[in-house]
């Protein structure tokens, strides 16, 4: 398959996933569509996904209205919201995982995975934490230094369970993986 025609549909989190209702799906793909036009990206620009995994997707959004503008005013906020958008699709993409519940504060992450193969009865068998960080406009030292950061943050929680860290940067569109 040729690396370039793989595609982020971001407007796709709008039908949901296990943890993610359509409601806060479409939140979050108006907060990818915010970040993404804040950096005057156009529809197509590529998304690069560097660290543990290479890999590059074309990504789509919903055009960006005043309303939209408004809502999503606080740029640290939006950032996060939209690198949770783009970090759950990534994972979806190249992993065997899918979201499965948000996790609670204070735990060192953000999300449980659970394989997209099993039946909801033991969401949590073989489980993998998911860490996302957003990045509005960085450089590499920036993005390896928050990706260290985290993987700090996932390792003093509970070192034995692995984890994702993604890190989203928005200005030259990455999403730096790694799997701890």
């Amino acid at each position: 398959m040729d690396l370039n025609s793989k595609e982020l549909v971001i407007t796709k989190l709008e039908q949901g996933l296990p943890a993610i209702t359509p409601a806060f799906g479409a939140a979050l793909a108006e907060a990818c569509a915010v970040c993404l036009s804040d950096q005057r990206h156009t529809q197509g620009v590529e998304l690069k996904v560097k660290g543990d995994f290479t890999d590059i997707f074309k990504m789509y959004w919903q055009e960006v209205t005043d309303q939209m503008l408004r809502c999503w005013n606080d740029s640290e906020y939006t950032t996060e919201q939209a690198a949770y958008g783009i970090a759950l699709l990534i994972i979806q993409e190249l992993t065997e995982y899918t979201v499965v519940e948000r996790s609670r504060r204070g735990t060192g992450f953000d999300y449980w995975l659970g394989k997209k193969s099993d039946n909801n009865e033991l969401p949590f068998q073989n489980a993998v934490r998911l860490e996302v960080s957003g990045i509005r406009k960085g450089d590499d030292s920036k993005i390896k230094a928050r990706a260290k950061q985290k993987l700090e943050q996932v390792s003093s929680v509970d070192g034995n369970l692995p984890a994702y860290i993604v890190v989203v940067e928005f200005s030259n569109p990455l999403g730096f993986v790694i799997l701890k």
